[in-house]
């Protein structure tokens, strides 16, 4: 029984009829490392006792002996909510490089995945990280780089796909309830939302692609992270771009930045969420940025491509302040 599968998403995972999952990529885990990689030292903290969850903290070497403050960059990793983990090399080597480039310190973190953990799981514990790092916000964290480096002025929330849906939505809590005591407003200051996963049932436009294999695909993986929502892939959740219903101009942030890829299905909503904070009454700045005749995350799996490198130097400006 063990050996028949009852869902096959190759090349992501398979589910069992016993209820085993087996995931195809993503599972790899690399240590943290406090022998410089590019210029950057890592380790792991956990935020979440009672479920066991951590996140890896990311510094550059040359500031540890230092006072130094440098923004603070909050990641959230993509996978669909399903497959990779904070520790993957895929993420250690993207969050390296970003921290080097950008002169940051950041946190990478690691939430509980679907389908085990169905949504909102990843979401709720995605908040708690938020809140564990504004812990810190007076110096007196449990955590010593971020009491000692962390610019709270200076906050960022970023991530890719699955992260990037998360990263906005983390956005838009904060503006809603307090991360800290200390704070007047949200405490976010930008969002880098990378090839975000936001989705309809209807194409967003008329440019969205209507193949129905990859339109299928698509709302199959979200249906596997969450299964027991009422409306499908027009889940708030999910359906930012196009609802009426989903009003994103309390987005608690001063400025965004949006980057898509020309070959990416998902390249039409992004454009639709640039559009929707402009149109809304959302009184920050918007940039989108496309990478032409890429697709979707290649720039984790050919990250010294050009394309990569160039869409790596928008992301580090940003939080350098260049936009």
């Amino acid at each position: 029984m063990d050996s028949e599968i009852a869902f096959d998403y190759s090349p992501l995972l398979k589910i069992y009829k016993s209820g085993r999952i087996e995931r195809l990529m993503g599972e790899t885990a690399v240590p943290p490392s406090l022998t410089p990689q590019n210029g950057v030292i890592s380790k792991d903290v956990v935020y979440s006792p009672d479920d066991n969850l951590s996140v890896r903290v990311y510094l550059p070497e040359k500031a540890a002996d230092t006072d130094e403050k440098l923004p603070l960059l909050v990641y959230f990793h993509g996978g669909g909510f399903i497959i990779e983990t904070a520790f993957s090399p895929t993420y250690h080597n993207f969050l390296t490089a970003a921290v080097s480039a950008s002169d940051c310190i950041a946190v990478s973190v690691d939430y509980r995945r679907a389908p085990e953990h169905p949504l909102p799981i990843s979401f709720d514990d995605s908040w708690t990280s938020l809140k564990w790092v504004f812990t810190h916000i007076a110096g007196s964290g449990p955590e010593s780089w971020l009491n000692k480096h962390a610019d709270f002025s200076k906050v960022f929330l970023a991530g890719d796909s699955a992260g990037a849906n998360i990263a906005h939505h983390m956005a838009m809590r904060a503006a809603k309830e307090k991360l800290s005591p200390e704070l007047s407003d949200s405490g976010i200051f930008g969002i880098i939302l990378v090839h975000p996963y936001f989705w309809s049932k209807a194409p967003v436009d008329d440019k969205e692609t209507t193949d129905a294999a990859v339109r299928s695909k698509i709302e199959a993986i979200w249906m596997m992270a969450s299964p027991d929502n009422k409306d499908g892939v027009d889940d708030p959740w999910l359906n930012v771009v196009q609802s009426d219903s989903v009003d994103i101009s309390g987005l608690g942030c001063g400025k965004v930045l949006v980057l898509v890829a020309e070959k990416d299905a998902l390249v039409r909503q992004g454009w639709g969420y640039k559009a929707k904070l402009e149109k809304n009454g959302w009184k920050g700045k918007v940039e989108l940025v496309e990478s032409e005749g890429e697709d979707h995350v290649f720039h984790l799996t050919r990250p010294d491509c050009e394309n990569a490198l160039e869409a790596m130097k928008k992301f580090a400006g940003f939080i350098k302040g260049e936009m």
